[in-house]
């Protein structure tokens, strides 16, 4: 007998059930699926083309239904946006472009009454240069004391031209720039290792860790319950700040030791942190994005008296390819295992292109793609990464629009681009507006639901049947994929927990472990594969045809069995 077996609806979690799950556990966080939205490109209440924190709290009960347990806001603080609100102006005050205080403090209840927790993003490294101590530290000229909250130096050469030393922004070109004094000449090098808007914080000056110890308080005082902290590894240089010696800086990144990231200080600034998240009650986390040249390395911002989570960026760098992707598995779990943290996995984020588009063009490419590549094997593949990906020990993140199968918008215009790492010509590419396009709600509108006045950066018009409106309750869709799949996981306490997994044979190509009576197969090859019928399939990518004890899985799909 025959039978033949893909994704189907799942049950939609009541807003009580939701409320008492997130009441009834402990740890949470170990096992979360924590859910980013990028503010300005999730949903626009007002009309002006722009997300706000009005449009987020509309579409909770979506997220809700989605099945998600946490949602990560990328920045929403005052800022003039020179790099999308990662430049930051005032740490207690809302950017109005978003709303403001009010409608922060009514996200945060609405979210915690839909049994929703929410983690907001947490910019240390650096600040807007519109920041009042930064413009006092120009204003006030050589000598002022808050030049010392920043890293000023005189510049090299015989009249100070040269820059202080030789690091490069990871935005391209030096990662220093000479301000004009006040009385009119040219005066001192500020240090900022990405855009010249974002001045790096000196970590050395105990008011700049009196003032972060402050801003945490404020929001965990709203109710938040975590951060995110943006470019965790940078906040301490090296002593005396030296000469890198080469050139193409950005491209060592994650691969070498650099003087500028993940120093060892860095360490004694998260554990005085953790001490004030202890003091609050319902279990409130941080979540590291820290790019480091091994997993091992990044195993150190999750001793237990650090943080609770690390991006785990080599896992979303890592191809579609069984054996590389067991490797990273492996060694994941090898380094979270001595410090006790959960291993995290991740896809896509508001950096990097979507998987749906990298697993559309050929190997080694990196994750920053400019080519369209082959749709439909993107999709194909991006699906059962995804079904891969919530079968592993740990936490997992989505990155809002991927339940759709959105893809990167690889051909905007130029002049509609506002990525700051486009305009400096070096570094990185500056394409990340590809994957910050706002998402669409419905068939139909100005932006597909977006909003009501167009969105901030022009939408394909094939977007209208990957919208929410188009998916919903449809059987096969991308988003009902992602509802069944994250109902499985909700309903098996025992599929994010743990920190192992047993590895069964396979056909070349293919990836089969087993988790209790859970048993996950991926084949990443081209071709489909004859595999055992573990069990009952509780969930595919794909159509997955049985027979004979056996089953046949297509190219580039995942399936879930359980043999209970």
């Amino acid at each position: 007998m025959s039978q033949q077996h893909s994704a189907a609806p799942a049950p939609t979690p009541t807003a009580a059930a939701a409320v008492a799950t997130v009441a009834q556990r402990r740890d949470w966080w170990r096992d979360a699926v924590i859910y980013q939205v990028y503010p300005r490109s999730f949903a626009d209440s007002n009309g002006d083309g722009m997300g706000d924190l009005e449009g987020v709290r509309s579409r909770l009960p979506y997220l809700r239904d989605l099945g998600v347990d946490a949602v990560w806001l990328s920045p929403f603080y005052a800022s003039p946006q020179a790099d999308a609100g990662y430049d930051v102006a005032d740490y207690r005050a809302v950017d109005p472009m978003f709303g403001n205080l009010l409608d922060a403090d009514a996200l945060i209840r609405d979210a915690r009454e839909l049994g929703l927790r929410i983690i907001v993003d947490l910019v240390p490294n650096h600040s807007s240069d519109q920041h009042e101590w930064f413009k006092r530290a120009v204003a006030e000229g050589p000598g002022s004391p808050l030049r010392e909250r920043y890293h000023f130096r005189p510049g090299k050469g015989e009249n100070g031209e040269l820059p202080p030393n030789d690091w490069e922004s990871i935005f391209g070109g030096p990662s220093w720039t000479r301000v004009t004094e006040p009385d009119g000449s040219a005066g001192e090098w500020y240090l900022h290792l990405f855009a010249p808007e974002q001045p790096d914080f000196n970590w050395d000056h105990p008011a700049v860790g009196d003032e972060f110890r402050s801003v945490l308080r404020f929001w965990l005082d709203m109710g938040v319950d975590g951060f995110r902290i943006d470019v965790a590894h940078g906040l301490v240089k090296a002593p005396g700040l030296p000469d890198l010696g080469t050139h193409d800086q950005v491209k060592l990144l994650g691969n070498d030791a650099m003087p500028f990231f993940d120093q060892d200080g860095v360490h004694a600034i998260y554990r005085q942190w953790r001490l004030i998240l202890d003091e609050y009650a319902g279990e409130r986390i941080f979540v590291a994005e820290a790019w480091t040249p091994t997993v091992e390395r990044t195993a150190h911002y999750v001793r237990p008296d650090e943080l609770h989570q690390a991006f785990n960026f080599q896992y979303l760098g890592t191809e579609w390819d069984a054996e590389e992707l067991r490797k990273v598995v492996d060694r994941t779990l090898e380094a979270m295992r001595p410090v006790g943290a959960p291993a995290t996995w991740v896809l896509s984020n508001h950096d990097v292109t979507r998987h749906t588009t990298r697993f559309a063009n050929p190997p080694g490419l990196g994750t920053q793609i400019r080519t369209a590549g082959d749709p439909e094997l993107g999709l194909r593949r991006a699906r059962a990464a995804t079904l891969l990906m919530l079968a592993l020990p740990g936490s997992a993140y989505i990155y809002q629009g991927e339940e759709l199968g959105l893809p990167d918008v690889v051909d905007l215009p130029d002049e509609v681009r506002q990525d700051p790492a486009y305009f400096r010509g070096a570094g990185q590419d500056g394409f990340r507006d590809g994957c910050r396009v706002p998402i669409p709600w419905t068939r139909e509108g100005s932006s597909y639901g977006f909003g009501s006045g167009g969105s901030w950066l022009p939408q394909p018009a094939s977007w209208a049947e990957l919208s929410v409106e188009a998916q919903e309750g449809v059987d096969g869709s991308t988003l009902e994929l992602y509802r069944s799949a994250l109902a499985v996981r909700r309903s098996r306490p025992d599929l994010g927990a743990g920190d192992s997994v047993e590895w069964l044979k396979a056909p070349e190509g293919v990836l089969a472990f087993r988790r209790g009576d859970f048993v996950c197969v991926a084949n990443t090859s081209g071709e489909s594969a004859r595999i055992p019928a573990y069990g009952r399939v509780l969930l595919a990518s794909g159509e997955v045809a049985e027979a004979d004890g056996e089953a046949k899985l297509p190219a580039d799909t995942t399936v879930w069995f359980t043999t209970a």
